[in-house]
């Protein structure tokens, strides 16, 4: 029932499409009915890469279902290594080939020889985990599969590299700002000395995994994808790992301390403090506006955050720590995590709310009435029904949030870019009163029943005539207390009168 409403991560075989796609030169083949292949449509709508490799997918149809469909199958994956000669395919399983109880792995044995390149079946549970979980397991099982291949051919590297290297790993495609990112850790890095041993999954090959074990560290910077790769590889190889998201002016000093302590644990000389030092004090422009007339004015004003768990939880302890404003509510779709999230950012606001169902995160913000929202893109529909300013942090996404500007989250550059949200994300007085005077505001008022629309209020003419004469900064919290007033008393429609008796009630 879930698809038939909003879903914050999508279904198992998407994680999956999204590692496999995000390499180079692999190919990902989906068992599936038509109407589970949308994966291209939303990635070619969204992404706006210039190359990518079409996902195949193998339909699930009634002659499948009559006679079975491992020939179907091992043709589709011996045609496209033919095709495409990709170094790796990968078979995507969904909840329909799992309802048939077909041995997808006897598939995959049987393509394999036959085709030159890899084959490899994505071994998750389509019923238990969700995109996020599928996406990391996916990513853990291809970086396992060829460092055990170049264990057994005697050509993984028992070497580190010369100078202290990283490798980042979790950038995937139609990840939130990853490319970004990726551009601006490569800086960061860069500016303390390290070399970039690789970036993965996207835009790596997997021929060159077998390098991944000559980094010094590797470097997780978001929590839904690359935990358990970097897990894997230092129970495997002994690889350190710092898995500290570097957003936001405290949470990027953290990072680099950490790296500061890995590094010097094999025996480099690094000293990062004065360069910290130097970014906070006289570099970093969000630092500088933290201590500003402007951050100022927003202390105090009251926030709702939402979203997974790395952005929702940075957001919040940025708000927090960095601008002085009150989160009364931070919450995560991300329900696997609820111990890690409620930890991050249960010093920091009022209330934790771990939840999938969109209309309980509606509903909650129209009851504490935050001054703006930042989550989702369904948040900013609410925030839009409810006249709340919402700046998106998380995926769910649209192509706005996929600009071809340059916008990291992460490093220096990025707590700019997370500040210059925020504070144009909030709605100041001064400026709503200048678009009253000078016509600037939307004249099409959008009136909801409720944040859920599931009631039968409504506005009569008389009603939304006299709303409109109040002040729009103000109006929001207007029309959102006599809807309550109305409902209480059991009021269908909301005239003058009920809008009169509604401020009368609440002293206005």
């Amino acid at each position: 029932m879930k698809l038939a409403y909003w879903m914050y991560a999508g279904p198992a075989h998407i994680g999956t499409l999204r590692i496999a796609s995000s390499f180079k030169n692999v190919h990902a083949i989906m068992h599936a009915p038509l109407g589970d292949d949308y994966f291209n449509v939303m990635r070619s709508m969204l992404s706006r890469e210039r190359n990518f490799t079409p996902v195949t997918t193998s339909v699930v149809d009634r002659n499948v279902l009559a006679r079975g469909s491992q020939e179907k199958v091992i043709d589709n994956i011996t045609r496209k290594d033919t095709e495409e000669a990709p170094d790796l395919i990968v078979l995507t399983p969904t909840c329909t080939s799992s309802i048939l109880q077909e041995d997808l792995q006897n598939f995959v044995e049987r393509a394999q020889l036959d085709a030159q390149g890899d084959v490899m079946l994505a071994d998750v549970n389509h019923y238990r985990v969700n995109e996020l979980q599928a996406a990391d397991r996916t990513l853990q099982q291809i970086v396992q599969y060829y460092l055990a291949k170049a264990q057994k051919k005697g050509e993984l590297p028992g070497d580190k590299t010369e100078q202290p290297s990283v490798n980042i790993i979790g950038m995937t495609t139609l990840g939130f700002h990853n490319n970004h990112d990726a551009t601006e850790l490569k800086r960061l890095m860069a500016e303390l000395g390290i070399q970039v041993n690789q970036v993965m999954p996207e835009g790596a090959s997997v021929k060159n995994l077998k390098n991944l074990t000559r980094a010094w560290f590797n470097l997780v910077p978001y929590r839904e994808i690359g935990p358990l790769t970097a897990q894997y590889l230092q129970s495997e190889f002994d690889m350190p790992y710092v898995d500290i998201t570097p957003m936001g002016i405290i949470d990027t000093a953290r990072c680099i301390r950490a790296i500061q302590k890995v590094l010097n644990q094999q025996g480099a000389s690094a000293d990062y403090e004065q360069y910290i030092d130097n970014q906070t004090q006289f570099v970093s422009q969000a630092a500088w506006f933290s201590r500003s007339i402007d951050c100022q004015n927003l202390t105090g004003k009251r926030a709702v955050v939402f979203g997974d768990s790395t952005h929702a939880a940075a957001i919040t302890k940025i708000l927090a720590r960095e601008m002085g404003i009150k989160v009364v509510l931070a919450g995560s779709y991300c329900k696997y995590d609820t111990d890690w999230f409620t930890q991050e950012v249960g010093e920091y606001c009022d209330e934790v709310l771990i939840s999938e169902d969109h209309g309980a995160i509606a509903d909650k913000i129209a009851q504490l009435e935050p001054a703006a929202i930042f989550g989702t893109q369904m948040e900013r529909h609410v925030g839009k029904r409810l006249d709340i300013p919402c700046g998106v942090i998380a995926a769910p996404i649209h192509v706005q949030n996929f600009p071809v500007g340059y916008r990291p989250f992460l490093g220096y550059e990025g707590a700019n870019q997370v500040v210059d949200l925020i504070y144009n994300s909030f709605t100041l007085g001064m400026e709503d009163h200048l678009l009253e005077i000078f016509g600037g505001h939307d004249t099409k008022e959008v009136i909801t029943k409720t944040v859920s629309a599931e009631s039968d209020l409504s506005w009569s003419k008389d009603g939304l005539a006299e709303l409109n004469k109040i002040p729009g900064f103000v109006r929001g919290k207007v029309k959102r207390n006599t809807e309550k007033f109305a409902r209480d008393r059991g009021f269908s429609e909301i005239t003058a009168e009920v809008l009169y008796a509604a401020k009368e009630a609440v002293g206005a």
